[in-house]
């Protein structure tokens, strides 16, 4: 992978002035959070992503003095973050969701097992990711091509196909662009893009059906929910599932489908009782989210786990369960109620 990106370290301008650097930063600054989008999506980590766009300034920021405007900032900025990205991908894998691996578990009560070692998936909060306030054409792009499940589907592709497919149908690259790019022909990026198309037809969201965050309706349904968990009221909790719901929780590789087994397993393994737990709404991945807060012995809420929901008409389709804590902070959560 490393072969097919492009050298975009240059020279330093030892001479260059203070101007210069005042410049960059005032012409490059603005299209910090779209680039940490970007890559959050090639990469499948808010971590990573914030150190591939740091990563990408510093690139940029050393070449500036050599930067001859034959395509536009944004476009120059793109390349250099999507080779950092393909360098990145390269060097550290996938990161997957439980669903990516295996067959969903039929046994809530057995014990499930943490699979630290597995560099899983993790979602991103929309304070970070937003699109532009003031324009509603960019706030739903930004939010469909951030869903969780989108970036999920997103780690099944080889990353030049990643490349292609984000490059292509998200930021709307002509062909020749992305060629230019990647160093390979128009006619390869065009097989790589209906080759990725073909892969995400098996595995990406049915986007139409997700319900909007602004309805009515779901920000009721997700109240009933949070009153749900810190009731311990497991009935109420099966009324707001679709009958196939989904429940994912990384770092277990263990996943379940359907309400039943995903009541019988926070029955056995959590056995909360009321006011065990308290929920905090957040937005994460253009959906909404919650911070989940479990009571300790010593009466103390502290963070436990971070939910993103896929809600439906028809209920909750789909729950991610984080138990990465450290996500608290990046979502402006404290760590303890």
């Amino acid at each position: 992978m490393a072969n097919s990106t492009i050298d975009t370290d240059r020279t330093i301008d030892t001479d260059r002035s203070v101007g210069t650097d005042q410049d960059f930063q005032d012409l490059a600054d603005p299209y910090r959070r779209e680039l940490l989008a970007h890559c959050y999506r090639m990469l499948g980590s808010i971590h990573d992503a914030e150190d591939l766009v740091q990563e990408t300034y510093l690139r940029a920021w050393r070449s500036y003095g050599n930067f001859e405007g034959r395509s536009s900032l944004r476009t120059w900025l793109y390349r250099i973050a999507t080779n950092v990205c393909l360098t990145a991908i390269d060097q550290r894998g996938n990161r997957p969701m439980p669903s990516g691996l295996g067959a969903p578990s039929e046994e809530p009560e057995r014990p499930v097992v943490a699979s630290p070692e597995v560099p899983w998936l993790e979602p991103a909060p929309d304070a970070v990711l937003g699109a532009d306030p003031t324009d509603p054409a960019t706030i739903v792009a930004a939010r469909e091509s951030t869903r969780l499940a989108f970036v999920a589907a997103l780690q099944h592709l080889p990353a030049k196909q990643r490349v292609v497919l984000l490059l292509r149908e998200v930021l709307k690259w002509r062909a020749a662009e992305v060629a230019e790019l990647l160093g390979t022909s128009t006619a390869a990026v065009n097989s790589a893009l209906q080759r990725a198309r073909a892969q995400l037809e098996q595995v990406a969201p049915v986007r139409d059906e997700l319900v909007e965050p602004t309805d009515p309706a779901q920000r009721d349904l997700l109240e009933r929910y949070a009153k749900a968990f810190e009731d311990a009221d497991i009935a109420g909790l099966v009324e707001l599932f679709k009958k196939d719901v989904v429940w994912e929780m990384p770092p277990f590789p263990e996943w379940f489908v359907g309400a039943e087994a995903i009541v019988r397993l926070i029955t056995v393994q959590c056995a909360p009782a009321p006011g065990d737990l308290r929920m905090v709404p957040s937005a994460a991945n253009g959906q909404p989210a919650f911070g989940l807060y479990k009571r300790d012995e010593a009466g103390v809420h502290r963070a436990h786990q971070i939910q993103v929901l896929a809600i439906t008409d028809e209920g909750v389709a789909r729950v991610c369960a984080f138990f990465d804590t450290g996500l608290f902070a990046r979502f402006g959560l404290p760590d303890s109620l």
